[in-house]
C-alpha cells in the first residue's frame, strides 16, 4: 500500500512538473493594437490649402494724366454706388493725345456692349435655369425623378443666378468705364484753371474699399491703379488642385472649409472647375500643373474677408453608414488586400475586398463582419496562427 501511494505521489509530481514545462515553454502571446469593425459614416475628400477672396471686385484707374488729390477715404471705408473717391487735375494733352482718348473711349464702349450682351445670355440661361427648376420640383413630388436630380436643377439655378448678378455687376462697371474714358476729354486743351475742371472718379458699385494703392497727392499716369473696391459680403474660396485632383471634382460637389478661426467647420459647394490649368513650384522645387477650383459659402462666412487662408475639404463621395476599418490594419499579400483578425487570442489572416478610402478608414465590402476585433499596425512577427493578445 506504502508501495502504490508512493508511485501515485511520484505520478503526481511528474505530472505538475510536464504542466509547468509547458507554461514555462510556451510562446508569450504579442501585445498588439486592435480595434473593432464598425459601422459609420464616411466621406472621401481632397484636402488643400485654400484663400477667399471677393466675388466681384473692381479696381479704378487714373482715366488721364494729371495731378492725383490726397484720398480721403481709408481701406475698410463703405462706398455707395457713383460716391466720389478719387479727384484728379489732369494736364493738357495735344491732338495726339485726344486721338489716344477717342480711341480708348470707343473700346470702352465696345466692352461696355459686349458686357450689356453678357448679361443678356446670363438672364435668359436663368430664366431657362428657373423653368427646369419647376419642372423638376413637380417630378420629384411626384417621385419620377431622384432627389439627386432635383438638386441639381437647385444647384445649376443658384449658379446661374449668381453668374446673372456677376454679369450685370460688370456691365455697371464697363458702363463706369466708358464715363471714366470719356472725361478724358475734359484736358483736352486745358492749360490753365485746371482746378475748375478736376476729372472725378466715382465708384461704379456699393461695396467696401479694399486697397488704395495711391493715397498721397502726387502726379499719376492714365490708367495707374488708384482704388479697388469690392462686395466683401459676397465671398469666395478658391482652391488650386493638382490637376489629375481636379478632373474628380464636378460642380455642386460639397466643400467643408475649416481652420479659418471659427469653432465648427463651414459648408460651401463648388461653383465652377476653371477650364484651364497654371505651372506652380512646390515647396519641394517640383513643377506642378495646378487648377483653380472655385466654391461659394453656404454658410454665412462670418469675418472672413478678402485673402483670407482657409482648409479646404472637396468631397468626392460619402455615405452615412458603411462597414469600416481604420486604414492602417490592411497589408498586401500579393495583389491582395488583407488584415489580421483576433479571434480566441490567435491571429487570423484574412482576405477583404474593400472600396473607398480615406485617410483614416477604409470600406470594407467583404470578408468581415461587423464587431470582429482586428489587429492594427501588423508588425512582421504577426503571422497566421501567433498568439497575440490586446494592449487595451
Amino acid at each position: 500500500m506504502n508501495r502504490k501511494a508512493k508511485r501515485l505521489s511520484v505520478m503526481a509530481f511528474l505530472v505538475l512538473v510536464a504542466i509547468a514545462l509547458v507554461f514555462a515553454f510556451r510562446p508569450t502571446p504579442l501585445l498588439v493594437d486592435t480595434a473593432n469593425v464598425t459601422k459609420g459614416p464616411m466621406q472621401v475628400t481632397i484636402d488643400e490649402d485654400g484663400q477667399t477672396r471677393a466675388h466681384d471686385r473692381f479696381t479704378l484707374t487714373a482715366p488721364v494724366a494729371g495731378s492725383l488729390s490726397r484720398i480721403s477715404l481709408h481701406e475698410g471705408d463703405q462706398v455707395t454706388r457713383d460716391a466720389l473717391v478719387a479727384l484728379i487735375h489732369p494736364l493738357p494733352v495735344d491732338s495726339r493725345g485726344e486721338a489716344e482718348i477717342r480711341a480708348q473711349i470707343a473700346l470702352a464702349q465696345a466692352l461696355k456692349r459686349e458686357a450689356e450682351q453678357q448679361a443678356g445670355r446670363a438672364e435668359t440661361a436663368h430664366q431657362q435655369a428657373k423653368r427646369d427648376l419647376t419642372r423638376a420640383d413637380m417630378l420629384f413630388r411626384e417621385s419620377l425623378i431622384s432627389r439627386e436630380k432635383f438638386e441639381e436643377a437647385q444647384t445649376k439655378e443658384a449658379a446661374l443666378a449668381q453668374e446673372l448678378e456677376a454679369a450685370r455687376q460688370h456691365a455697371n462697371a464697363a458702363a463706369a468705364e466708358v464715363t471714366r474714358a470719356e472725361a478724358g476729354l475734359i484736358s483736352f486743351g486745358t492749360d490753365r484753371n485746371r482746378k475748375s475742371q478736376a476729372v472725378e472718379i466715382r465708384s461704379p458699385v456699393s461695396g467696401r474699399i479694399l486697397r488704395i494703392h495711391e493715397k498721397s497727392e502726387h502726379v499719376v499716369g492714365a490708367g495707374t491703379p488708384l482704388v479697388v473696391i469690392s462686395n466683401v459680403n459676397k465671398i469666395e474660396i478658391v482652391a488650386d488642385l493638382l490637376s489629375s485632383d481636379a478632373v474628380k471634382v464636378k460642380p455642386g460637389a460639397a466643400v467643408l472649409v475649416d481652420n479659418w478661426g471659427g469653432d465648427k467647420p463651414l459648408h460651401a459647394r463648388v461653383r465652377t472647375v476653371e477650364p484651364f490649368g497654371f505651372t506652380k513650384v512646390s515647396s519641394l522645387g517640383i513643377e506642378e500643373q495646378r487648377v483653380n477650383v472655385v466654391a461659394d459659402f453656404i454658410d454665412p462666412p462670418g469675418s472672413l474677408g478678402d485673402g483670407y487662408r482657409v482648409d479646404v475639404h472637396i468631397v468626392l463621395w460619402e455615405e452615412p453608414n458603411v462597414l469600416r476599418v481604420p486604414a492602417s490594419a490592411l497589408f498586401r499579400v500579393g495583389e491582395d488586400w488583407n488584415v489580421f483578425v483576433m479571434s480566441a487570442g490567435i491571429a487570423q489572416s484574412r482576405r477583404v475586398g474593400i472600396n473607398h478610402r480615406n485617410a483614416l478608414y477604409v470600406e470594407i465590402i467583404s470578408g468581415l463582419q461587423m464587431g470582429e476585433t482586428i489587429v492594427l499596425h501588423p508588425s512582421n512577427d504577426i503571422k497566421d496562427g501567433v498568439s497575440i493578445k490586446s494592449r487595451t
